[in-house]
């Protein structure tokens, strides 16, 4: 099963992965781009098909409307909507003539570095598709331009460049960060779910990790040193499934993106993600898909 897992994580290489990488501010751990730049910019790959993020994005549209794709879901967007990517999700942009917004691009280093742990914890949270909606629409104006002072901020220091505009870069979007968090807190997401809050985000980052070695509740609890009774406990509590419903649907996720990045056989990558044959691959992904590999394949 192990050469299973390292031959998925070789093929899905393929897939264009895009790393940080701020040439005139290498240190700062943070971007800023205009939608309408990017979407105009000659890149090394094309932002208008899949591609795998190696960092964090905030999107703020400020004008027009469109669709962003975050691993094979499609978000529609307008004026007032902020979009949460998450590292080492999948994403597309389309082409819109008419959007105007921001990109705040950020690693995990900065997360890590320039928050406490309360605070980073918090981030990993705000940005945890499987917690909350990974968008948020503003209705209020005077809240959305309340945001929109500080993207500006950002975007005044970013280009200022001079001794103090990194901290000041930080201190900004260190306080945008716990803002939306506030938001999404004040909505009820995360009240009644903070007390096994570290351990389900182990458990999350585990099985993105391991779900082609085992689909099995006993791999991740023995792998996580608690039972598979506290396991499910945990992830219940916490997203309101158990703990099978969740290695089953990040393996889906892990299976779609293996059928859209390669060009390898069904039956190939029914073997990568731990299956024997080719028939309990095709039965397990309908079960939770209503369709089947081919023709998924096929859409995207």
């Amino acid at each position: 099963m192990r050469n299973r897992s390292l031959q998925a994580k070789k093929w899905i290489k393929k897939l264009p992965k895009v790393n940080f990488d701020n040439q005139e501010n290498p240190n700062s751990y943070f971007d800023i781009l205009k939608i309408e730049d990017l979407l105009e910019r000659d890149l090394d790959h094309d932002v208008c098909k899949n591609h795998l993020v190696k960092f964090y994005v905030i999107i703020f549209v400020y004008e027009g409307e469109g669709y962003h794709t975050i691993d094979f879901t499609d978000y529609n967007y307008k004026e007032g909507t902020v979009i949460l990517v998450r590292k080492d999700q999948i994403q597309k942009f389309f082409r819109s003539t008419n959007v105007k917004g921001y990109l705040l691009i950020f690693t995990e280093e900065f997360i890590i570095g320039h928050l406490n742990k309360m605070e980073a914890l918090k981030a990993f949270q705000l940005f945890n598709e499987s917690l909350s909606f990974p968008k948020i629409e503003f209705n209020n104006k005077v809240e959305f331009s309340d945001f929109m002072v500080l993207v500006k901020q950002l975007e005044l220091e970013y280009h200022a460049k001079d001794v103090f505009s990194i901290g000041i870069t930080r201190s900004v979007l260190h306080v945008l960060i716990i803002k939306l968090f506030r938001i999404k807190d004040k909505a009820g997401y995360f009240v009644e779910r903070k007390r096994y809050m570290s351990q389900f985000l182990a458990f999350h980052k585990l099985v993105e990790e391991d779900c082609f070695k085992s689909k099995k509740v006993q791999y991740f609890s023995e792998k996580l040193g608690v039972s598979t009774k506290t396991l499910n406990n945990i992830v219940n509590e916490v997203v309101n499934v158990s703990a099978k419903s969740f290695i089953d649907e990040r393996s889906i996720m892990q299976i779609k993106r293996l059928l859209i990045s390669t060009d390898h056989s069904i039956k190939e990558i029914a073997y990568m993600a731990g299956f024997s044959d080719a028939t309990n691959f095709f039965k397990y992904f309908k079960k939770f898909t209503n369709s089947s590999p081919k023709v998924f394949r096929q859409a995207h």
